[in-house]
């Protein structure tokens, strides 16, 4: 990118920032996102395992897409909504042109898949149809057919005494015609494929890699459950119902109850979208279409492939590490490896440390702050916010734990967290049942903030200490997510800490003092705008203007209205977005001191970092927060200023590397469409995590060589 010059507002091209030709569509921009996650399927420098991965995430990806964004969307038009998007599209509009998009999509992904499956075969791995087996694997499935799924198989019938079954969410499932020997009238009935975690969908037989899917071993297996009947077809079939089933909360006199309710109605939601399989009968697709209440031209899919593709994770998981990426495994943070065993001793002696997942261990930094919060005789309170944890949390475990050691235990837990609202349900009895204090936040707004607090009695009276993070409290996403925490004892940082806490246990008063934390949803978007603001103002060729800002989306259009405002000034931005961004880049006149980049690779950007140069007297905060309207508006979420030179150093090389980087990086164009960066060479080769794996490595052996023997420590 040129220099970005100062240009007085009195000669800047006149823009109408109200105008939608310079938004994006946020649906089609993120679809755009899981074009780039399939291409890190279709390409060949990466593992062969780990594009199997990427093209499950895709699946898992649209499946969501479906129930999150196309349900709210077929809610608006049910409701007659004729309210413009922010890029001038009605709700059916945007719902035909994502159809569009996703038809595309599909058929990238069954093009993909053939080709994967070539490759697994040519590795041992073979993924085929039933009629494939040979004659002893045949044998070795049926077995396994009688002993361990006949049982579990509930053919339903389908006539004036059998109405049409209830379809669950997601699941697989048969749709088989039979019909009596001497009789040409057909039967309908449909068959549940019972897949669960005891219940595998794909099935290895034999010795020579052969696989085959539930489906096609029930499939293979019919004449058991219809004796003395003729199998006509058996077709396979999936739907996917609205998520976007919440009552309204200020209704609600109890949250946990609204919750529980709906759950429930999820499960019945409008279906939004039919999965078939290939070369299902005309009339069997359109009965489905009818029974189902959905339009059969745009809300059926003919799948050619797996159905469900979500499901090839456990393909991906197989014991291959030869094909898989190199194991990584996360290192010690190295300013927490100090001779001293206190980790608050630690943070005290340092002031502030930055931890980087996955890169340094979650285990080493944030489960050990809080299992030695637990057991700490000093340690007075644990507040904390959860939004989505592990199944075999051990965040849960320590809190537990701290309760029984006679701290005072208060979680704010989220229960509207998207698809972990049954899992928290759990942890919130669970922790209840412990004795600790909790909270469901505030009415009206989603809790998202990632924060553990602790208050402490140490030598010199009470101290506060603090971890804030950009990522959830999750060990399994903290190997996988790439994010950022900051451990702090800063006074102003603590007493923050207090307020947001006093608000979110009791609702009252949102427009609290923070002397150094952004919050929403009051304070974090003005303060932002502000920033923006000051920039413009303090620009010159002698002092140039930056910002630059990381997170995984930015659909606020006011804040895009600011950067807009801000590169016609001549301020340079940097935009690292991994999904859905409505700002257009490289506008002559109105952008073209912007650029947007996107990384997409091993790991998943998570991270939410925020720079403004501020003519020198830089600031860099890190938080919790989208530049989304709900995260800014509707939702409580903290970001934190990173203010140590240390720190920063960190910070600039972290972000200086992902503007860099040739691999693994995407550049938004003028239209919205995305350009990979092609370099050949080594450059072209190595991808921008495994650098980032380099740079912790680095940071630790640095650390090492500087830190003298432990024999001369205890001399001292």
């Amino acid at each position: 990118m040129e220099t970005a010059q100062s240009v007085p507002e009195s000669s800047r091209p006149a823009f109408d920032l109200t105008a939608p030709e310079w938004y994006l569509n946020r649906e089609l921009t993120w679809l755009a996102f899981n074009r780039r996650v399939l291409h890190e399927g279709q390409d060949d420098r990466v593992p062969l395992l780990e594009r199997v991965f990427f093209l499950a995430v895709v699946g898992s990806n649209l499946d969501e897409f479906f129930m999150k964004r196309i349900g709210g969307l077929k809610q608006q038009v049910g409701a007659g909504v004729r309210e413009l998007s922010v890029d001038g599209r009605l709700p059916q509009e945007q719902i035909d042109a994502c159809n569009l998009v996703v038809r595309d999509l599909l058929r990238q992904e069954e093009e993909l898949e053939e080709e994967l499956r070539r490759h697994l075969s040519r590795r041992k791995i073979k993924l085929v149809a039933y009629a494939d087996l040979g004659l002893d694997e045949k044998a070795e499935a049926e077995q396994y057919f009688l002993d361990q799924v006949y049982p579990l198989l509930t053919p339903q019938g389908m006539d004036p005494a059998h109405p049409f079954p209830f379809i669950s969410n997601l699941s697989i499932n048969l749709l088989v015609t039979v019909r009596y020997p001497d009789s040409g009238h057909t039967y309908m009935n449909r068959i549940k494929v019972p897949v669960s975690e005891d219940m595998p969908r794909f099935l290895f037989f034999g010795k020579n890699g052969h696989c085959i899917t539930l489906e096609d071993l029930i499939g293979n297996n019919l004449e058991l459950l219809f004796p003395e009947m003729i199998v006509e077809s058996s077709e396979v079939f999936r739907v996917t119902r609205n998520a976007i089933t919440e009552p309204n909360q200020e209704q609600a006199n109890d949250l946990l109850q609204m919750i529980e309710s709906a759950l429930r109605e999820r499960k019945f939601a409008e279906i939004v979208r039919l999965e078939v399989g290939w070369g299902m009968e005309q009339l069997h697709r359109g009965m489905l279409a009818a029974e189902l209440g959905v339009d059969e031209s745009g809300d059926v899919f003919e799948v050619n492939g797996i159905i469900g593709k979500r499901d090839l994770f456990a393909i991906a998981r197989l014991d291959r590490p030869d094909l898989r990426y190199p194991p990584h495994k996360p290192l010690d943070n190295a300013e927490l490896l100090d001779d001293d065993p206190n980790i608050f001793h630690i943070i005290r002696k340092h002031g502030a440390i930055l931890v980087q997942h996955p890169y340094e261990s979650f285990e080493t930094s944030v489960e050990r702050y809080l299992r030695e919060a637990s057991i700490d005789p000093k340690v007075r309170a644990i507040k904390m916010t959860l939004y989505r944890t592990a199944g075999d949390s051990r965040v849960i475990e320590y809190l537990i734990d701290a309760a029984r050691n006679g701290k005072q235990v208060a979680v704010v837990l989220e229960l509207k967290a998207r698809f972990d609202e049954q899992a928290n349900i759990r942890w919130a009895a669970y922790l209840e049942e412990a004795g600790i204090h909790v909270t469901y936040g505030v009415v009206g707004l989603k809790t998202h903030c990632k924060v553990v607090f602790v208050i402490r009695k140490d030598f010199n009276g009470l101290r506060r200490y603090a971890h804030i993070g950009t990522g959830n409290y999750h060990s399994g996403t903290a190997r996988m997510y790439s994010d950022l925490g900051l451990f702090t004892c800063d006074t102003d940082i603590g007493a923050d800490l207090t307020e947001l806490f006093n608000y979110l246990t009791t609702g009252y008063t949102p427009m609290r003092r923070y002397r150094k934390l952004l919050c929403s949803p009051r304070m974090l978007k003005k303060a932002l705008l502000k920033r923006i603001d000051r920039e413009i103002s303090g620009h010159s060729p002698e002092s140039p203007g930056l910002i630059q800002l990381k997170c995984n989306a930015l659909e606020d259009r006011e804040v895009v209205a600011a950067l807009y405002k801000a590169s016609q000034a001549g301020v340079r931005i940097d935009l690292i977005i991994r999904d859905s961004c409505r700002l257009r880049p490289g506008i002559p006149g109105l952008s073209q001191n912007i650029r947007v980049l996107s990384l997409v690779g091993r790991f998943l950007e998570h991270a939410r970092l925020f720079y403004f140069r501020n003519q020198g007297d830089e600031e860099y905060f890190i938080g919790s927060a989208d530049l989304m309207q709900r995260n800014l508006e509707s939702r409580v979420e903290v970001c934190v200023p990173v203010e140590a030179p240390k720190l920063r150093k960190q910070l600039r090389q972290w972000l200086d590397l992902q503007l860099a980087n040739k691999r693994n990086v995407w550049e938004m164009q003028p239209d919205g469409t995305y350009v990979q960066r092609r370099v050949g060479g080594r450059a072209g080769a190595i991808c921008v995590h495994r650098k980032m794996i380099d740079q912790a490595e680095k940071r630790l052996l640095a650390v090492s060589r500087n830190r003298p023997p432990k024999s001369m420590v205890n001399k001292k």
